[in-house]
């Protein structure tokens, strides 16, 4: 008589670790919550070794989130269902940050474009350069890129900026751009490019607000800084 196959442990585990999401969702460790979500691509297998190697190797479920996709290839165990979800999960977490341009929200502070930036590019492997525009009472209006370079550079030229602003009718602008090695501090070359931006837009009446340098880590304001 053939015994019935008894089904993994890993399956009363997660069902026991679902349970006290629904219960409690504080309550669960870094590593839980990191098993709970692998268990929704690799189904059929335990992902708490894997989960702790992550966390392991990143220090935390946001490092996880925001690692590199060459770095996240080489640990043991992620492949491209893992991969696809972490890219999935960037692009809603940048599209939820990107909602005050629905709602033309106020510019009143770097914080909400920071935001916005660090979410979209911040962890970005390449440099890229993107603009937010605004109206005359500094509602925003629009966030476009404008350019992608390589690990360390992104080939930009003032007119592209002037000419993205003219179209949209923008009243003002606050420049935006990423430093993949993870330092926000600004470049000699990101100031002269900033000077130049700042004087060819005088010339034709348009305002630049700020310029942001995102990591994922933090930012830093040109404006805020004085520096404008």
């Amino acid at each position: 008589m053939l015994s019935k196959k008894e089904p993994p442990h890993y399956l009363g585990h997660r069902r026991r670790l679902k349970d006290r999401l629904m219960e409690n969702p504080r309550a669960l460790a870094d590593y839980e919550i990191l098993e709970l979500l692998l268990g929704y691509v690799n189904v059929r297998r335990d992902n708490k070794p894997l989960a702790k190697e992550l966390l392991h190797r990143f220090g935390s479920v946001r490092g996880v989130l925001l690692a590199r996709e060459e770095e996240l290839r080489g640990v043991p165990g992620i492949g491209p269902g893992a991969l696809e979800f972490v890219t999935l999960w960037r692009e809603v977490w940048a599209r939820f940050h990107e909602q005050p341009l629905r709602e033309r929200a106020l510019l009143n502070s770097p914080d909400i474009v920071a935001e916005m930036a660090r979410a979209r590019i911040g962890a970005s492997e390449r440099e890229e350069f993107w603009m937010a525009l605004v109206d005359t009472k500094n509602r925003l209006i629009g966030w476009e890129q404008v350019s992608q370079g390589t690990i360390d550079q992104a080939v930009i030229y003032p007119r592209e900026i002037l000419s993205v602003a003219i179209r949209h009718k923008a009243s003002g602008v606050i420049l935006v751009h990423n430093h993949p090695a993870g330092d926000p501090r600004p470049s000699s070359d990101d100031v002269a490019f900033t000077r130049r931006i700042v004087s060819a837009a005088r010339g034709l009446d348009v305002r630049v607000l700020d310029h942001l340098v995102v990591t994922a880590g933090g930012y830093f304001s040109f404006q805020a800084e004085g520096m404008l």
